[in-house]
């Protein structure tokens, strides 16, 4: 019997021997599969972080004047005159360029002033009304003054005016959006 266990243990020794190699090559194996996993993670978590944080780093592109014409086409301005501008937008990578329509037209001390077309209501087109000399919304009837000021109807202010700006004797203007059916303009782009 003696020499049975003497036996075993010499083979308990041998088998022993490997063992520590076996185990070092499964935790390096293991530690090989939890790095990997980790880095497909990270990875894979990259456009999640960034669709969480675009609305903070996005940039917005600088605001440019457009042209809107000679300043003499508007010095004797009766009624408002209806104009289009070219407005460059940056959406993303896309470069687009729509046409807005704007008004040009006197307050009451006569100087110029450009109105957007949009209805402050909730966005509809204003046309001007030749024959009443005034503007009417066609969507829920807001009705505004030659000058853009709020006459009547579900509008709760007058017609947006936008910034302009006189440079070599051209009429330009910043293209703003505004909130709508807030009772104060806010700028939202």
């Amino acid at each position: 019997m003696a020499e049975y266990t003497a036996g075993r243990k010499d083979a308990g020794a041998d088998a022993s021997t490997p063992a520590p190699l076996l185990e070092s090559r499964r935790s390096f194996l293991g530690a090989l599969v939890g790095l990997g996993a980790v880095f497909v993670g990270a990875l894979l978590s990259v456009p999640l972080i960034r669709f969480a944080l675009f609305p903070l780093l996005r940039r917005t592109t600088e605001l440019k004047s457009s042209s809107v014409g000679e300043l003499d086409e508007f010095s004797s301005l009766t009624d408002p005159v209806l104009k289009t501008i070219q407005i460059e937008q940056v959406d993303g990578w896309r470069k687009i360029i729509s046409e807005k329509a704007v008004y040009v037209t006197k307050d009451s001390q006569g100087n110029l002033r450009v109105l957007t077309s949009v209805c402050p209501h909730l966005g509809c087109t204003v046309p001007w009304n030749k024959d009443r000399r005034q503007f009417t919304c066609p969507c829920h009837g807001a009705v505004f003054a030659a000058d853009g000021a709020r006459i009547s109807g579900p509008s709760r202010r007058g017609m947006d005016t936008l910034e302009t700006s006189v440079e070599d004797g051209q009429l330009n203007l910043r293209f703003q959006y505004f909130r709508q059916l807030v009772p104060d303009k806010e700028v939202i782009g």
